[in-house]
């Protein structure tokens, strides 16, 4: 997976090897022993990196949220103008989805049945983040040129809709349908939108 950096760490090499699996095993559940085998670890080895699966699981949002995050607040402090800057974090979240396969089974909660509802909570919470994130962008770009046409908070919550959406239709499509595929296209009606 080349979207986490090698650090040499067996921790690293554990959570790369578990968005692997996510990304190559479809509809498989990711057992503590089968992610061992394929690190090359015992299960005890895996315990000491991570208490549990869970933990694990974390492990991979985390490097989500610090990736995403990082950039956005990067794309939120430059100066242009609304439109711009929710169409590049929405072409960061889909580049990121497309680079991150396994990781999109997280983040729709296909790899997360059965797993720890903390787990989803953390999800919900993450895309809440973009969704506000998005809101306020509207919001201050509205205030500033008096546009009241439709709440911000609708806007946002369509175009993130619409981008989850596609990262939905990934992981059902065992990875063919491409997050960014015609996205400038549909990206260009909601720029007439927003």
């Amino acid at each position: 997976m080349p979207a986490i950096k090698k650090s040499g760490s067996r921790r690293q090499e554990i959570l790369q090897c578990l968005a692997h699996m996510l990304e190559t095993e479809i509809g498989a559940r990711i057992t503590t022993a089968r992610l061992a085998k394929e690190v090359g670890v015992s299960e005890a080895a895996l315990y000491r990196h991570f208490p549990s699966k869970a933990k694990m699981f974390e492990g991979l949002l985390e490097f989500v949220e610090e990736s995403i995050f990082s950039r956005i607040t990067m794309i939120v402090g430059e100066s242009n103008s609304a439109t711009e800057r929710c169409q590049l974090i929405l072409n960061l979240l889909l580049g990121f989805a497309q680079k991150n396969p396994g990781i999109c089974r997280l983040l729709m909660g296909d790899a997360l049945i059965g797993e720890h509802e903390r787990l989803r909570e953390r999800v919900v919470q993450f895309f809440d983040r973009i969704e506000t994130q998005l809101k306020q962008i509207i919001r201050d770009e509205r205030m500033l040129q008096r546009k009241d046409h439709l709440d911000a908070g609708i806007l946002a919550n369509a175009i993130l809709s619409s981008a989850e959406g596609r990262i939905q239709q990934f992981v059902r499509s065992g990875f063919k349908r491409l997050p960014m595929e015609n996205w400038d296209k549909q990206w260009h009606y909601f720029a007439n939108h927003i």
